[in-house]
Formats: C-alpha cells, sequence, structure tokens
C-alpha cells in the first residue's frame, strides 16, 4: 500500500499551441506535468483542466475584469469542461482525457460580483469552481462531475489499476 504522498505545483509553460484542440492541449500539459516528476522509484499523478466556450479556452483568470469577463459569458448558457489526467513512473507514463458539458443558469451582475468579492474564482479555469460557492450557477451537468472537479475519478482509477495500484477498500476486498 503506498502511504507517502507529496503535493507539488508544476511549473510548465501553459500556452496553447496554434491550432491545438482543447483535448490535446489537457491532455499534453497533464503528461507534462507527471513526467516533469517522474522517475523509477516513483509514480506521479497530474491533471489539467480548462473551460471552452464555443471555441474559446478560459484558463484561470488574470484579474477581476477578466474573471468577471469570463463569468459573464457562460452565464445562461452550456459550455465545456475538458480534463485529463497522466500518470507516470515505471518507464512510461499513461493518460485519459474527459469532456463534460455544463450548463450554467443566468448569472445577475450583483450574483457575479458577489462571486468576485470570494477567493474562489482566482485559481481556477474558466473562473469558477464548481465544488463551491459557483455549484449553484449550474443548472445541468453531463458527464463526470469528478472531471469538472479536477480529477476524473473514474478515469484515475483505471490508470492507477493499470499501474497496479488499487484502493485500499478493493485490495481489502480481496483478500
Amino acid at each position: 500500500m503506498i502511504d507517502v504522498f507529496e503535493c507539488r505545483p508544476a511549473d510548465i509553460d501553459e500556452s496553447p499551441l496554434d491550432d491545438e484542440l482543447p483535448s490535446a492541449y489537457v491532455e499534453r500539459l497533464a503528461r507534462a506535468k507527471a513526467h516533469r516528476f517522474a522517475a523509477d522509484d516513483r509514480l506521479v499523478l497530474a491533471a489539467d483542466t480548462t473551460v471552452v466556450r464555443d471555441s474559446d479556452l478560459l484558463g484561470k483568470p488574470l484579474d477581476k475584469s477578466h474573471a468577471r469577463r469570463m463569468l459573464q459569458s457562460l452565464s445562461g448558457r452550456a459550455h465545456h469542461v475538458w480534463t485529463a489526467v497522466a500518470i507516470a513512473g515505471e518507464g512510461r507514463i499513461d493518460s485519459r482525457t474527459v469532456c463534460t458539458e455544463v450548463s450554467f443558469a443566468t448569472l445577475s451582475e450583483s450574483l457575479i460580483d458577489a462571486y468576485l468579492a470570494t477567493d474562489e474564482p482566482w485559481d481556477k479555469a474558466g473562473s469558477y469552481g464548481i465544488q463551491g460557492l459557483a455549484g449553484c450557477f449550474v443548472s445541468a451537468v453531463r458527464g463526470s462531475y469528478s472531471a469538472v472537479v479536477g480529477l476524473p475519478l473514474c478515469e484515475t482509477r483505471q490508470l492507477l489499476t493499470s499501474f497496479d495500484i488499487l484502493p485500499h477498500w478493493v485490495a481489502s476486498a480481496d483478500g
């Protein structure tokens, strides 16, 4: 059983490449993050998420004005959240990519202002966290909720299993 974990930020260039599809973008970043810390004696799990409205990638907000424009653009409409998870180690790297459609209710300017007054939007793709206060903006989710949070749990379990790592409750059930 693995019981030692470290969480490290991977300082990589997150700029999209010219004409890069959202699926390729998040997969490239997740794999780059995993590769950055990979070693023969440890496995590295990494993920990346982006929000896509029409064909525009909405990353983390640069400032309050940028966050406001993103939230206004998501108000009353559907968008896609792309998340990739990657595992590197044992001389290999593998990844999975997930797309989820999220629909927002119409957001009033006062609701956006109140949300922007919190600490929540600043390190989140699209300027929102579905698992927090902005969960009340969401009228529908079609796909993986956990991928919108930032770590697609089903795909993560599949990747871990491919590296012979099982959740403790699964491992204990077998023996």
